[in-house]
């Protein structure tokens, strides 16, 4: 998605986007430790980042234009098959302790609270209305978050996989740094100086292979095959990452934004196998513009397969509405693939927000 340098495109960007300083962390205490080999450093091409291979196709021209026009239709949607949901058990959730089975509840979007190993995080966090540059213009939220901000248990850290605006939200981000100054936030090369000027300092920054150990987990950062941009000049600045989540007993993922790529099986080679996998199965329509950066469900499914998750939860549809499939065709393709690819469709997890399970 590449757009032209101009007023105009800055409007479409906030309808799109929603879609170099390396910071010094506040705790040294949290070790950085190099990845093994099979997981390479992020590629760079001077001052950007990129996936290995070729670079990413958003389509053509005439591809994108009008799919950025039909974004502006969102504001006449009325979220009709958006997905259903419940209200957790909060208190449960706050009396977590270490011994507890490991849960994960989906909050909405790429938000997940999950709870392994003592510690409690967040993936994606996000509980914004309009994930955009220039509020109110983007898309709306259809289902709002499941558990209020005050109402969560302590997060011992935050998870970031990438820059655009409806994953790394700075609103959000700064109210979990002043509930808890404790919170750390993980993220991906490039991004620690952005929450910086925002008062959140509790940050570390994270190359593809690296990892920081958290009190009994080991947090790996590692590829994704995306792209970033905040701006009409920062494109691919940042880089962007999916994220694995290692104890004594369980071995989580977080795809992350992601089009399906041949590393989801080094990433199994390496940690894997996985108990549980969140894999993005929404924003995958028109193909010509989101094929490269975007699973579509039946992806979604062999990532799983290729990860060997025991599991697969999905996420990363129905909360926004960012493309042009139905709301509600992502988790039926989803639970289809499942069973046509052998994953399972009792392995194959569609939540409502707001529902918990245990893994």
């Amino acid at each position: 998605m590449t757009f032209t340098q101009h007023t105009i495109a800055l409007l479409f960007l906030s309808a799109l986007l929603v879609h170099f300083e390396i910071a010094e962390a506040s705790d040294d205490a949290v070790a950085v430790v190099e990845g093994a080999a099979l997981i390479k450093a992020a590629p760079r091409h001077g001052d950007t980042y990129a996936n290995p291979g070729e670079s990413l196709s958003h389509g053509s021209f005439g591809v994108r234009v009008p799919f950025m026009l039909r974004r502006l239709g969102t504001y006449f949607r009325d979220g009709r098959n958006a997905p259903e949901q419940q209200t957790p058990d909060t208190a449960q959730l706050r009396s977590y302790v270490k011994d507890g089975p490991p849960t994960v509840t989906w909050i909405g979007h790429s938000t997940l609270l999950v709870q392994m190993g003592g510690l409690t995080f967040l993936t994606d966090p996000i509980w914004s209305n309009i994930p955009s540059p220039l509020p109110p213009l983007g898309p709306r939220r259809f289902v709002p978050p499941a558990v209020a901000i005050n109402e969560l248990p302590t997060i011992d850290f935050v998870m970031i996989s990438h820059n655009h605006y409806d994953h790394l939200d700075l609103p959000t981000l700064r109210a979990l740094a002043r509930r808890n100054p404790q919170t750390h936030f993980l993220v991906p090369l490039g991004n620690a100086a952005l929450l910086q000027r925002h008062g959140i300092d509790n940050v570390r920054e994270l190359d593809w292979g690296e990892s920081v150990e958290l009190a009994g987990l080991t947090v790996h950062c590692l590829p994704a095959q995306h792209w970033s941009k905040r701006s009409l000049t920062d494109t691919n600045k940042a880089l962007w990452s999916s994220w694995a989540v290692i104890g004594e007993r369980r071995r989580f993922y977080h795809a992350g934004d992601t089009g399906y790529f041949a590393g989801f099986k080094q990433i199994a080679d390496y940690l894997g196998p996985f108990d549980l996998a969140a894999v993005p199965i929404g924003a995958y329509a028109p193909r010509q513009m989101m094929r490269a950066s975007h699973m579509n469900p039946e992806e979604a499914v062999s990532a799983a397969l290729d990860l060997d998750a025991k599991t697969a939860v999905a996420m990363h549809f129905g909360t926004f509405d960012l493309s042009d499939e139905p709301l509600n065709q992502p988790p039926r393709r989803f639970k289809q693939a499942a069973a046509a690819q052998g994953l399972g469709e009792q392995q194959a997890w569609v939540l409502k927000i707001g529902e918990t399970r245990s893994f």
